[in-house]
């Protein structure tokens, strides 16, 4: 079928990829743009600080470069960012960029040994870290960039393993915020009226890259809330700051909408109410849409390794396909490996200029992830008649049970519905007979209680008989998760003593 997105610019080179003509060739050139199309402008907003227009965004940045340069960083060097979201992160990160190095956005729930292998393994030479001042020093000549060079090196934070590190181009960035653009639908003429609200770690691929790269490149204003929980602080924002462009987790939707303070809050002005990253319900979206009447709501699916955006479930298809998480860039190929000839379930495969160029030192992981032009994900997928992308389960979170394939991701999306359930983890458990058997971890809502009986009968009527959970774990504490947020299953399914099996 025809992109749902605007293809203009888009050209396909001699090997069938894709990429979008008359990119900026690098971040460098990206933020000049900016600053020289509206230097007084405001860029970014600190909710807990200052405020910087674009002409001192960069100034301050080539500050900042300058210092680096006095402190003995080259071009190519490796430079950690170990700062919560604020000011400094962001002045941090564009000040890398105009000395000529490479970020390393480092996670900040990591344990010290964690971030100490990490800087070590990034081969750091120099780390901003909270407490001390930003350097400081002349604002010699900035670099110049080309697309293919390394601007950043995000460590993805797998469940199992040490974390690997993915080289982002500037070409990659360029391309992810184009990719913005396009699902957003922003004419260029509005860019400067667009405020985003980064309420995700700027850490993560999606603060940094789809929130304050895109806005900063149309020339919009970036605030930064530096606590993503304090519901109090966002709803002021919102409400005081017109903020017009929202990106969250179903989670952090869910506490705002359920706050004792949202009935009274002024939401008008949010255009666009986008989220991704989990598993969201048909209920969710409905109560989203509610909620943010002025908005159009999107789903979004990307990966570290894709420098962020793959693909987009519009505003229109939202409530018909809530488990959908849509259709490819404009720029993006999707594809199937083995699908399975019954379900059309295969790993899925990306290829597009947004890929980034591989892991850093990390040579046999590199070469078994990105194979003939394309990213193997490690996701089980299927791709429906009309081109719709959904993501049925990670490849080792799949449990076999007597032959029948049951996607975790699958029963813990139902879960998420069920009633009384706050969180669900759903893992194989060892049987004899079958292979394997389905097990649920479950946290209750807060102040709620789960009554099994109800989850399973609930179940019943909404997922297949096999892939109803056989045994049922309740817990109070919250599910175990990794610093980058997921569920170490691992981890769960050795701590769990499982009763008798429930049928």
């Amino acid at each position: 079928m025809a992109s749902t997105f605007d293809t203009a610019g888009v050209r396909r080179l001699a090997d069938g990829s894709a990429v979008y003509a008359d990119r900026p060739t690098s971040l460098v050139e990206l933020l000049r743009r900016s600053v020289e199309r509206d230097p007084g402008a405001t860029a970014i907003v600190d909710l807990a600080g200052d405020s910087v227009t674009y002409r001192e965004l960069w100034d301050r940045a080539a500050r900042v470069a300058g210092g680096l340069r006095g402190a003995g960083i080259e071009p190519g060097d490796r430079v950690a960012i170990t700062l919560p979201n604020c000011l400094d992160w962001a002045l941090a990160f564009w000040g890398i960029q105009l000395a000529g190095a490479v970020a390393v956005p480092v996670n900040i729930r990591l344990t010290a040994e964690e971030v100490d292998w990490l800087l070590g393994h990034a081969e750091a030479r120099f780390a901003f870290r909270p407490g001390e001042a930003l350097p400081d020093g002349p604002a010699g000549p900035t670099a110049a960039p080309r697309p293919d060079d390394l601007a950043a090196i995000f460590y993805t934070s797998g469940t199992t393993g040490r974390p690997k590190g993915a080289m982002t181009t500037h070409a990659n960035f360029a391309t992810n915020s184009e990719n913005a653009f396009r699902l957003l639908g922003i004419p260029a003429a509005e860019g400067p009226s667009v405020s985003t609200l980064v309420s995700v770690p700027l850490f993560h691929v999606t603060g940094c890259n789809s929130q304050m790269i895109p806005i900063l490149e149309i020339g919009g204003r970036v605030e930064i809330l530096p606590r993503a929980l304090d519901l109090d602080l966002f709803l002021d924002a919102v409400a005081a700051h017109r903020i017009s462009h929202l990106v969250s987790v179903p989670a952090v939707y869910f506490a705002l909408i359920n706050s004792h303070r949202f009935a009274a809050a002024d939401t008008t002005s949010v255009r666009w109410a986008l989220y991704g990253g989990a598993p969201i319900t048909d209920t969710m979206v409905r109560r989203i849409k509610a909620e943010f009447p002025s908005a159009k709501v999107g789903n979004g699916f990307g990966l570290t390794e894709t420098s962020s955006l793959t693909s987009f479930l519009p505003d229109e298809e939202s409530l018909a396909h809530p488990g959908s998480v849509g259709y490819p860039m404009p720029v993006v190929d999707l594809r199937l490996d083995a699908p399975d000839p019954r379900t059309g379930v295969g790993e899925l495969l990306v290829r597009g200029p947004n890929v980034v160029a591989g892991y850093w030192r990390a040579p046999e992981a590199t070469a078994a992830t990105f194979v003939d032009g394309w990213l193997r994900t490690g996701d089980l997928a299927r791709i429906d008649a009309d081109g719709r992308l959904y993501i049925v389960d990670r490849s080792k979170d799949m449990i076999n049970r007597g032959g029948e394939n049951v996607y975790s991701v699958e029963v813990e999306n139902a879960l998420a519905a069920a009633p009384g359930v706050g969180e669900a983890a759903v893992v194989g458990v060892a049987d004899e007979m079958m292979g394997e058997k389905v097990g649920a971890v479950l946290v209750p809502l807060a102040g709620q209680e789960v009554v099994v009986a109800d989850v399973l009968a609930d179940l019943r009527g909404r997922i297949a008989d096999f892939k109803v959970p056989q045994f049922v774990a309740v817990r109070a504490e919250p599910l175990p998760r990794n610093p980058g947020g997921k569920i170490v299953k691992s981890q769960l399914a050795a701590a769990v003593e499982w009763g008798p099996s429930l049928w």
